[in-house]
């Protein structure tokens, strides 16, 4: 599908020029140096030569129809060429130009005229507004950046191009080398996921990185995603952590889920790595590109300066790593190979005097010890160290087990990292990066360990949950209350406490004879969600004095705190035995739909917001790792005498209430609190926002 984006027999540019201050200048100079081996054309009306290269006054002058065409000029000539070319057969191609939906509301519609011509000739096209497409390999190089990079292995996709064009001279400096580079644009068509499909087939792609700010088919994504990341890394850095959607919520899930939750989710499904920063991501690549991949998380540092090495201790402590422990013979090696002041337990300190054939010694040993899957080498420059020397030792030695270097200092150093790049042995300035990339690695590593699975077939009754939201939302209903939420909890067999409307004093004691003591009474009413803020529950009610006394004080408070609400009455429920309160929940992400949320439930849920989020629908693994993530798990597991959950039945709960979420064309929603008791599960309360029609 993207063969003619990287490998084209023959390119035209449309808008070609002269001018050195014009993109279409760069453009055909990026084209003609390296040469593009294929058949290059240049348009222009107005001139007949460019870079003395011969020029077409038009389109229909074409000697041939190009595969791939790249415009450089104002949009409505943009979208009367690419008209001009579909008709001759061009079927790819990248709109470079801007002034399209980025620049308001005419460029929008002229975003959709350029997409409706594309469509119906059936071209493909990246941007409008973009940097351009590079192939290294071909070589291609259809954008106006500055350079063109060095030919390598990794795929670089980015939504922004002048971040792309930045880390292109940084990459250049570091030797680092790229296979394609893609500047997405406007998206108006071709999305990541396009572009990755070809990726996963491509020879000359052995990692695949992406900046991201947001992705339009979320869903398709991680699709795509997770099959390609099987076989190639996918590493991505996603900006606007901290923004979130502004939307009015009523539920504690809608109030604490942001934008960024549902991407960390997304990504995590996908199985793709997330970094935090581009530093991140680059130096990810460029383990990744070079490296094997690791058999577990166990890591050795081998050093000639103890304070880099605690500090590198320090990191996988807090890492995704471990500290590897040697088996008694790489000791007993070390021991032997090594002066009597060095230290042979992990982290290796060769001590400040060490020459190479001493790292080389140490490093053998590392590497033979099935106990090690990674080693970090650090080297200061010290009066004896052979700095150039040892980084041969490492190069020499590439390819066994994941080797990363840290070679600390500036000009004393500078010779021994050129060795280290030139022979694949990613170099990082600071052991606490290298230490960064090889966690990456691992965290990769074990993802891949972790089958797909799919949700588990559970009954459910979901032909009757969605007759229930149509009539709801046919009488102008928006938001359910406890007492219709517990119709939908009944439809997807997530149990409820019995209970019975009471309007009256009388029907609430009569309720509670037949239920038994002691009950909890509830208000019910569709104005009032937040039952607790006005006094609307009383618990442990043990008998009929006690529950009409209740009766009343609920609904006075009710109707004095809140006098237009309609008051449907009393809840009145069994009472539930002891256990321990979480909240299960959801909302639906514009991007990936309903998005998961589970953790310590009650009324302060939102204080210490101890939650971890999952896209629905969810598998019986992700229900369990769920519970297993919250930091107040050990609370769950029956810690300091307390009762122990029952983890099985809890974890289904979750898995019920995501197909609720997946099935039903609900807004939020959520139970909490959730009762979670050694013999089964209970929702105590659930309230759900039914939106608009979707």
């Amino acid at each position: 599908m993207g063969e003619a984006f990287f490998k084209p027999r023959s390119v035209v540019v449309v808008g070609a020029s002269e001018d050195p201050r014009k993109v279409g200048y760069a453009v055909a100079r990026n084209l003609l140096d390296p040469p593009f081996p294929g058949d290059l054309y240049f348009v222009n009306p107005k001139r007949d030569t460019i870079l003395g290269k011969p020029v077409y006054h038009g389109l229909r002058d074409l000697p041939q129809n190009p595969d791939l065409a790249v415009l450089v000029v104002p949009p409505r000539a943009c979208i009367q060429a690419l008209d001009e070319l579909g008709a001759m057969g061009t079927r790819r191609a990248v709109v470079i130009s801007a002034g399209f939906k980025e620049s308001g509301v005419q460029g929008a519609s002229l975003e959709e005229a350029l997409v409706e011509v594309a469509r119906r000739h059936g071209v493909r096209l990246v941007g409008p507004n973009c940097l351009g497409v590079i192939d290294t390999h071909t070589p291609l190089n259809a954008s106006f950046a500055p350079l063109m990079p060095p030919r390598g292995s990794i795929a670089f996709l980015s939504q922004s191009g002048a971040l792309l064009t930045a880390l292109l001279d940084w990459a250049g400096e570091e030797g680092m080398g790229f296979s394609k580079l893609v500047s997405l644009g406007n998206r108006a068509d071709v999305t990541e996921a396009f572009f990755l499909d070809y990726l996963e087939k491509d020879p000359e792609t052995r990692v695949i990185l992406m900046y991201i700010e947001g992705l339009m088919d979320g869903r398709r994504f991680i699709e795509v995603a997770r099959r390609v990341n099987l076989t190639k890394p996918i590493l991505v850095v996603k900006s606007g952590r901290t923004q979130s959607g502004a939307r009015a919520v009523s539920s504690h899930t809608g109030s604490i889920a942001g934008r960024d939750q549902a991407y960390e989710a997304a990504f995590r499904e996908a199985g793709v790595v997330r970094v935090g920063s581009v530093a991140q991501l680059f130096y990810g690549a460029a383990v990744f590109a070079t490296q094997p991949l690791p058999r577990g998380k166990r890591v050795a540092v081998l050093t000639n300066a103890g304070g880099p090495a605690i500090m590198a201790s320090d990191a996988v402590d807090v890492s995704f790593l471990e500290i590897a422990r040697f088996t008694k013979g790489t000791v007993e090696t070390l021991r032997k190979v090594l002066p009597p002041m060095a230290n042979v337990y992990n982290p290796v300190d060769v001590i400040g005097d060490a020459g190479a054939q001493r790292y080389a010694n140490a490093l053998d040993a590392l590497l033979a010890d099935p106990h090690v899957d990674a080693v970090l080498v650090i080297l200061t420059p010290q009066m004896m160290t052979e700095v150039e020397d040892t980084a041969r030792v490492l190069v020499e030695r590439a390819g066994v087990k994941p080797m990363v270097a840290s070679f600390m200092g500036g000009r004393e150093v500078e010779k021994g990292v050129e060795v280290l790049k030139g022979g694949g042995i990613p170099h990082y300035p600071f052991p606490e990066d290298g230490v960064e990339a090889l966690a990456l690695m691992a965290r990769y590593r074990e993802g891949l360990e972790v089958e797909k699975e799919h949700p588990p077939a559970l009954s459910r009754d979901v032909d009757r949950a969605r007759v229930l939201v149509e009539e709801w939302r046919s009488q102008g209903v928006e938001t359910l209350d406890e007492f219709p939420a517990r119709e939908l909890l009944k439809c997807y067999g997530i149990p409820v406490p019995k209970a019975f409307l009471a309007t009256t004093p009388q029907e609430a004691v009569a309720a509670a004879r037949e239920l038994g003591f002691p009950v909890v009474l509830k208000l019910s009413s569709p104005h009032i969600l937040h039952k607790s803020d006005v006094g609307g529950v009383k618990v442990g009610l043990s008998n009929p004095q006690e529950v009409e006394g209740a009766f009343y004080e609920i609904t006075l408070r009710a109707r004095k705190h809140f006098p237009r609400a309609h008051i449907r009455g009393v809840l009145v429920e069994e009472g539930v035995s002891r256990g321990v309160d979480v909240i299960v929940g959801f909302t639906r992400d514009a991007t990936f739909g309903p998005l998961m949320m589970f953790g310590l439930g009650g009324i302060y849920v939102e204080i210490l917001k101890d939650v971890t989020f999952r896209l629905a629908p969810l598998t019986s693994r992700e229900g369990l790792e769920m519970i297993r993530e919250v930091r107040s798990y050990p609370v769950l597991r029956g810690a300091r005498g307390g009762e122990k959950v029952d983890e099985d039945a809890l974890g289904e709960v979750l898995v019920r209430f995501s197909l609720l979420a997946w099935e039903l064309d609900l807004a939020e929603g959520e139970a909490n609190p959730l009762r979670a008791m050694s013999g089964g599960v209970m929702a105590l309360d659930a309230r759900f926002a039914l939106g608009g029609k979707r």
